[in-house]
């Protein structure tokens, strides 16, 4: 399989590498050469545009700062798009937009080119020793064919979905962990300054409840299923808990904006008579918010999970 790759910096450069481990011949482009050293030296070929890539290549990467990139280099002079034929495969790497991927993936099927989002996760250490999640959008028969080549990038090649939902399950996580870090940011201020010493705070935390488990099993636990009776640990309690915990932050002089907006929160479900229900049916208020619901049958859950735990 002839394997092109646009994109040669610190995560790109590595995924590039590793299909050159992976047993792929390599056509490989990037806007500086010698980028590009390491892996002319174990055997790739040199590209001079996206296009020429694109035209030796049977599946074509890229590995893009974002999506002004993404968008030139498919669709701009001498771009991708001039480069591809009927039958040819277009992974983007790069974190980029739904909205562009499913454009780009409508002007490409013009002309017979296969177009699929698959964004990783793994920071610049799991690109170098492949232990990389892939999320992909796209044709699942496409996703099936090409697997043996994604497997060769990363070690969690994941079929999400349509085409853009592999970028918006990669703009969910990466959101999501930047705001837990915000909220670990403050509330472990609030520790320090109210007189433990950040070490302990750091070792005790790790031994409680939420320390112990994955950030997202809660949601298996209560939210998908939509189970909140009987309940784990009851809303009318967690208020308390946050409660004290916001009283601290003021005692201390430490700014507490998320934690007051979980407050209040917590208080508007107690307001709908849930105060005995578990503490996460609070997460309802968004759902009612966002005019969706966060729901998957029990039994398609657990055999999910239950893949998970046997690396299925």
């Amino acid at each position: 399989m002839k394997v092109g790759f646009i994109g040669l910096g610190t995560m790109g450069g590595s995924m590039a590498y590793n299909t050159i481990q992976g047993g792929h011949d390599l056509v490989v482009h990037d806007i500086r050469r010698e980028s590009a050293t390491r892996h002319l030296e174990a055997g790739a070929t040199w590209a001079d545009s996206p296009r020429e890539v694109a035209e030796a290549s049977d599946i074509v990467f890229t590995s893009l700062p974002g999506p002004t990139e993404v968008e030139a280099v498919f669709l701009g002079e001498d771009g991708i798009l001039q480069g591809m034929s009927a039958g040819k495969v277009y992974f983007d790497l790069s974190t980029s937009t739904p909205n562009l991927i499913r454009r780009i993936h409508d002007i490409a099927s013009g002309q017979g080119v296969e177009v699929l989002d698959a964004p990783v996760s793994g920071g610049p250490r799991g690109a170098e020793s492949r232990n990389l999640a892939i999320w992909v959008g796209g044709d699942k028969d496409v996703f099936d064919r090409c697997r043996p080549t994604l497997d060769a990038i990363g070690d969690k090649a994941y079929y999400v979905g349509p085409i853009g939902c592999g970028a918006i399950a990669k703009l969910v996580h990466n959101c999501a962990g930047y705001v837990i870090q915000t909220a670990l940011a403050e509330v472990f201020t609030m520790g320090v300054k109210a007189g433990v010493e950040p070490l302990a705070l750091w070792q005790a935390v790790r031994r409680g409840a939420q320390g112990r488990r994955g950030t997202f099993e809660g949601l298996a636990e209560h939210l998908l299923p939509g189970k909140f009776d009987p309940p784990d640990f009851a809303l009318r309690l967690a208020r308390k808990d946050v409660d004290l915990a916001v009283g601290v932050g003021r005692e201390y002089d430490v700014p507490m904006r998320l934690a007051n907006l979980a407050l209040q929160e917590m208080t508007e479900a107690m307001n709908r008579g849930w105060g005995d229900r578990d503490s996460r049916v609070a997460m309802l208020l968004q759902e009612e918010r966002a005019g969706v619901e966060v729901r998957v049958d029990e039994e398609v859950l657990r055999a999910a999970l239950e893949a998970d735990k046997s690396g299925g």
